[in-house]
């Protein structure tokens, strides 16, 4: 049986795109099934760079066809669609996160490119795209991290007159190093201060004044350090100067931070298959192990929180999608997206751990390298504690101040997100609106523990309309995260819930997964208590704010048959 919610390569047929991009995604998973499971397990536990990968890439396309915006379109599929990619992110990390980090920095080093006004650097990208090259970005540093206002890497102005400039300085963590065709760097010009001088730059990792120092990393990914020795910077090699520079760098982690949840998606789903169909099958004390109850629980909880990371994940490329200069509430739930869903992936991987125990670890299965690459995704493209502090800007204007939008319908038409590459500033997120959450909440008020839940949310109206923290508590991060986490359960149920409706979802699936998200409302509100700096009026809120979630067992029964439904429903080629 195979589940509808869940991506399966043996039913995949993803009808709903255009047939290019339908043969893309299929040949893209046809690629890893006659691979097989053995050749992706050696290649990750070697280290092995990931030519066979690209060269098929390269064959098919695949990159240049869905990273070319229509602006710079060589052929008629070529566009920027969010939802076809989040597609990709989600088949790459079901087979394996090394191939969707290649993609990943492409995409990072794609997105100050696609916001020039260089039109050379544009073609020049777009013709590296359709040669099957991959992109770098070179944004990070190992002495500063990705703090941008810090960089070292030097523009020293040429003296020829010509208006170029010749690079010196160091870049770390920089993925696709060692192969990038073009590497988007950011620096700093030796002749100006403040933000006038910043600069992003393209070079090339080709170019002998590019010296490559090391992977930083021990895996497949390619995280390089290198760096540029009084190399060329031509004025044709300049994408953006000034606060341009430094809005482009921020508006493609925008774009790039995205990717991070259907990536996650796609190695919970793998795992999940291979969790479960060894509990099914295992006989302990003479009995399958999915005959324990603490076992059903731990994998029950483990598909909802899955469902629950896809569901919120389809709803925000609707948001993406439909952005706009009047319409920045992605600029929400992409950081939600980044925060909240990856660390859900990691808990449905300890979840389905604890249950398969010594065989999470087998080097035959696919589970060992989930287990360890769950845990990047969280730390990349930001901390989760920059994320949760980004979301904080907007709790105000979300829970309290709505306004009118226009209905957001599913997008999954074959168009080009254009507005992605021209964001604008990246400032005044204070004025960022959204429209009201209570109507997603009001059309499923029948069940059960969406009702419950909804008493937690509007728990949280309260705090923050009358005991939110004041001007000095606003100083202790460590609270205001715990304050984040709450915020974040909210946002997170009503995109749920808005999916939920367009899709039709099972009522039993929903009535469960919102179980588990009163639990963990609970479990934050507790913590909230336990804070050193938790006023007696927040204490006493944080308790009144905890519920215990609806109990129906006949329910859970059914929820528990999708569940053991997935045993043997795909083992991957071996």
């Amino acid at each position: 049986m195979s589940d509808p919610l869940l991506f399966n390569p043996r039913t995949y047929d993803p009808a709903h795109f255009d047939p290019e991009t339908r043969r893309l995604l299929r040949a893209t998973v046809d690629w890893f099934e006659e691979r097989g499971k053995r050749k992706l397990i050696e290649d990750y536990r070697d280290r092995a760079w990931l030519a066979d990968f690209l060269a098929f890439a390269a064959k098919e396309g695949l990159f240049a066809t869905f990273l070319t915006p229509a602006s710079a379109a060589r052929q008629d599929d070529q566009r920027w669609d969010t939802a076809r990619i989040a597609a990709l992110n989600e088949i790459f990390g079901f087979y394996g996160l090394d191939y969707w980090y290649a993609w990943q920095v492409t995409i990072l080093g794609l997105g100050p490119v696609w916001q020039s006004d260089n039109a050379a650097a544009r073609d020049r990208a777009a013709k590296l795209l359709s040669q099957g090259e991959v992109f770098a970005f070179g944004l990070s540093e190992k002495s500063h991290g990705a703090d941008i206002y810090s960089t070292d890497m030097l523009l020293e102005p040429s003296t020829d007159g010509a208006g170029g400039f010749r690079a010196t300085g160091s870049k770390y963590y920089i993925g696709n190093g060692n192969a990038a065709g073009l590497v988007s760097v950011f620096g700093r010009r030796t002749d100006m201060e403040g933000p006038d001088a910043y600069v992003f730059f393209a070079a090339d990792s080709r170019h002998p004044n590019y010296r490559l120092v090391k992977n930083v990393v021990d895996s497949s990914k390619y995280v390089s350090e290198f760096r540029l020795e009084d190399y060329p910077v031509a004025a044709q090699d300049v994408l953006h100067t000034g606060r341009a520079a430094f809005d482009a760098a921020l508006n493609t982690v925008n774009v790039g931070k995205f990717n991070l949840c259907t990536a996650s998606i796609g190695i919970c789903e793998h795992a999940m298959y291979e969790a479960v169909t060894h509990a099914h099958t295992r006989i302990l004390y003479g009995r399958p192990v999915t005959s324990f109850p603490h076992v059903r629980r731990e994998l029950a909880d483990a598909y909802v929180r899955l469902v629950g990371m896809k569901l919120f994940s389809d709803r925000a490329v609707d948001y993406f999608r439909t952005a706009g200069p009047d319409d920045r509430r992605y600029l929400l739930f992409n950081p939600m997206t980044k925060m909240k869903v990856t660390t859900e992936g990691e808990k449905v991987i300890d979840l389905m751990w604890d249950v398969i125990a010594a065989k999470g670890f087998e080097k035959d299965n696919y589970f060992a390298q989930a287990a360890v690459e769950i845990r990047g995704l969280p730390k990349l493209e930001g901390t989760v504690h920059v994320n949760l502090a980004l979301i904080l800007k907007f709790m105000r204007n979300h829970l309290l101040e709505p306004v009118e939008y226009p209905a957001v319908p599913t997008r999954l038409d074959a168009a080009d997100d254009d507005f992605l590459f021209r964001q604008g500033p990246a400032r005044g997120l204070g004025s960022v609106r959204f429209h009201d959450w209570r109507p997603a909440f009001d059309a499923y008020a029948e069940v059960p523990n969406v009702a419950r839940f909804r008493e937690q949310a509007d728990a949280l109206c309260e705090f923050v309309a009358t005991t939110a923290p004041d001007e000095e508590q606003s100083r202790d991060l460590d609270f205001l995260l715990s304050v984040g986490q709450l915020f974040a359960l909210v946002v997170h149920g009503q995109l749920i819930l808005e999916q939920a409706r367009l899709t039709d979802l099972d009522r039993d699936v929903l009535d469960e997964l919102f179980s588990v998200l009163v639990r963990d409302f609970s479990g934050h509100a507790v913590e909230l208590y336990g804070k050193d700096s938790a006023t007696a009026e927040q204490q006493s809120w944080a308790l009144g704010a905890v519920r215990r979630p609806v109990v129906d067992e006949a329910r859970a029964a059914r929820v528990w048959a999708r569940v053991e439904a997935l045993s043997g429903a795909y083992e991957m080629t071996p």
